[in-house]
């Protein structure tokens, strides 16, 4: 049984990216005194899918049909939006721009009718010709065909965060209330937690060294089963970014843009305000490493670290230029990362207790959707630690590797594009990625 907790307590954090930063920001704030983040990269983790010029925020549900997600759903959206416009630590990195969602074939748009709603009455207009479409943006800007598209727009109430800035707010802030920062290799590098007596009572780093807690909370991310047994229930899934390089008089152009997404295509925001680059994703389902354990047989999905992306990936990032905006198809990418989350069986998040090993906590399982919770998802997450998690949350969130029993690791969870299929790093050959120019501490 865990013990009792009081403001006192030790508290261990391993990790430092979006989630992991939200909720030492949140224990800081409810005046807890003993706590340590462990990261094995300097803030912002060069590995965390928050470290990124920029984020959608939109209004889409992830919910299954559980009226629970649903609810757990709707809450977090709500509080995360009053957050991004409240909070003094992430207000300023909101841009309420507002966003056009699209897509082109029968059954995508008919999913994006359910899990947006772009209704007149939730301040969505639709958009259907390429007229309509470069209407929403300043002349020069959209000037493609949009051949077949099919959208909405909505004019405020979501848009984009400059993530790195607010993933970079929230660790500084968290420490400035006294929240103990260990990052980089080996001291901040967690190399196995510490299993005692049926229970989980701290981490080790590749120091050597043993932080020992009261309580764990395990916000790793995409590399969190490699530290406790998931039962399967998460997947780590890449995505891939690219940024074009922008004169300041385009950057001034594309300044408060709302963002474009066609979910089969990909999306773009507007240029990085620091170094005037743009960028773009190209949408598909996402990319496992999937490799075998020798001693065990067991195949999962290993993450790693690039600075490239494939080219198949870049193809597709030009094929969604050509369609939106062909004066850029062509210009040369100034940089290019995969980037790392970690899907549930349904997409909905594992915020809970282990089952097994009750002080530690889980706060993983992103699912593709987490970072626009970064200014309260720390809030449920130390709700959970201190057991006062709204009980309907609770049961969406909860701990069920019933669902990951035979789990296909190639399911879409219902994402386009990419051909809509997972693909494999493993079939990417040595010649066929980018050969992008890397930055050093590249964002």
């Amino acid at each position: 049984m865990a013990s009792q907790l009081n403001h006192s307590s030790s508290v261990l954090i391993v990790g430092c990216g979006t989630w992991g930063s939200s909720t030492a920001l949140h224990l800081a704030r409810r005046g807890y005194k003993d706590v340590t983040v462990l990261d094995p990269y300097p803030v912002p983790s060069a590995i965390s899918a928050g470290n990124d010029v920029n984020k959608i925020v939109e209004q889409g549900s992830f919910s299954g049909r559980d009226n629970d997600e649903e609810y757990a759903n709707n809450k977090l959206l709500d509080d995360a939006t009053e957050a991004w416009r409240t909070d003094p630590v992430f207000k300023p990195f909101y841009h309420d721009t507002g966003y056009i969602i699209a897509g082109t074939r029968p059954e995508t748009i008919e999913w994006l009718l359910v899990r947006e709603q772009p209704t007149p009455e939730n301040g969505f207009r639709e958009v259907n010709t390429p007229e309509e479409f470069r209407k929403t943006m300043p002349d020069g800007v959209l000037t493609g065909s949009f051949p077949g598209w099919k959208g909405w727009y909505k004019s405020t109430g979501a848009g984009w965060v400059h993530a790195r800035k607010a993933l970079v707010s929230a660790a500084m802030e968290a420490q400035r209330l006294g929240v103990r920062l260990v990052t980089g290799s080996p001291q901040g590098q967690v190399t196995s937690l510490i299993f005692e007596n049926g229970d989980v009572r701290g981490a080790k780093t590749a120091d050597g060294k043993e932080w020992r807690a009261v309580r764990t909370i395990l916000c790793a991310g995409a590399t969190a089963p490699q530290l406790v047994d998931m039962k399967d229930q998460l997947r780590p899934t890449a995505w891939t970014l690219s940024h074009i390089k922008m004169t300041p008089e385009e950057a001034k152009l594309y300044r408060n843009l709302p963002v474009l997404f066609n979910v089969e295509r990909g999306f773009f925001m507007e240029p990085d305000e620091d170094n005037h680059e743009l960028k773009i994703c190209d949408e598909h389902p996402g990319y496992l490493n999937l490799l075998t354990d020798p001693a065990t047989g067991k195949t999962s999905s290993v993450p790693f670290a690039k600075h490239q992306v494939p080219l198949e990936a870049e193809q597709r990032a030009r094929h969604f230029l050509r369609e939106a905006m062909p004066h850029l198809a062509e210009r040369p990418f100034s940089f290019a990362r995969i980037c790392w989350c970690a899907d549930t069986p349904n997409r909905a998040f594992l915020i809970t207790p282990h089952p097994d090993h009750k002080s530690l906590i889980l706060g993983v399982g992103a699912s593709g959707h987490g970072f626009m919770h970064i200014p309260i998802i720390g809030r449920y997450i130390a709700d959970c630690m201190e057991g006062k998690l709204d009980d309907r949350v609770k049961r969406s969130w909860r701990w069920r590797p019933e669902t990951a029993v035979n789990r296909d690791w190639k399911d879409t969870l219902h994402r386009f594009g990419g051909g809509d299929q997972v693909m494999d790093f493993q079939d990417v050959k040595d010649g066929e990625w980018t050969a992008i120019r890397p930055r050093p501490a590249a964002l």
